[in-house]
């Protein structure tokens, strides 16, 4: 469980004051169960993804008023997926997510993000850097370019259809690794849809499970398939 992982201390760094921005929306109280006392840290992403992500057109405007339940906790909730001391990959991290609110919930994991677009690979830079996140690397670059079988996990948040994504997930996960895929409630059609694709891509058993249920009030739908 997540409050089973060793905590670290928070460290307060300031964002860039020239793009902060007034920020309504409160820290729910089951984001302390999730970060523990990384909660700070925590905070200090979800204010600069609905101030300086926002305003670079990173997070649509209505998501500002959402990004815990909507995003980071719904992310979060997927670190129990990952072994202890496990390297993933997230590909086509975009503003951070999953990568970043994996990072913080569990520290002991080696978290590399992966994201194509110069704009979006430089606010990761960024916003790493100002959290103090030193067991995260970002790489700007597609997926299909990276060395292959280097990843314990891959994971990803609405990226592409299953069998596309497998593609360009599986390959970079070791033999025995997984691709750990956040998709919605649309996920079995989807593996069935996909099916010699994944195969092609070297997917073997595939998992469908639900993280984060008793905490949030819609769980995170997660697809666990192994490179074989």
């Amino acid at each position: 469980m997540l409050g089973a992982f060793t905590r670290v201390g928070v460290q307060t760094i300031p964002l860039c004051v020239k793009e902060r921005t007034a920020v309504s929306e409160q820290t729910p109280a089951i984001a302390r169960t999730v970060f523990g006392d990384r909660l700070g840290l925590a905070e200090q992403y979800r204010e600069s993804l609905a101030t300086v992500a926002a305003q670079r057109g990173f997070i649509g405007p209505k998501e500002v008023d959402r990004l815990w339940g909507r995003h980071i906790l719904n992310c979060a909730v997927a670190a129990e997926a990952f072994a202890e001391g496990a390297r993933i990959a997230d590909i086509g991290s975009g503003a951070g997510l999953p990568g970043i609110p994996l990072a913080i919930a569990r520290p002991d994991l080696d978290v590399t993000l992966i994201e194509p677009l110069l704009k979006r690979s430089t606010y990761l830079g960024e916003v790493t850097e100002q959290l103090g996140l030193d067991n995260v690397t970002v790489i700007r670059g597609r997926a299909e370019e990276q060395q292959r079988s280097q990843f314990d996990a891959v994971t990803s948040r609405a990226v592409a259809p299953l069998g596309k994504l497998a593609g360009w997930s599986l390959p970079l996960a070791k033999h025995g690794g997984v691709m750990v895929a956040m998709k919605g409630a649309s996920v079995s059609e989807e593996l069935e849809r996909d099916a010699a694709e994944i195969r092609k891509a070297g997917g073997g058993e595939a998992t469908i499970s639900q993280v984060g249920e008793g905490l949030l009030e819609q769980p995170t739908t997660l697809i666990t398939i192994v490179r074989k």
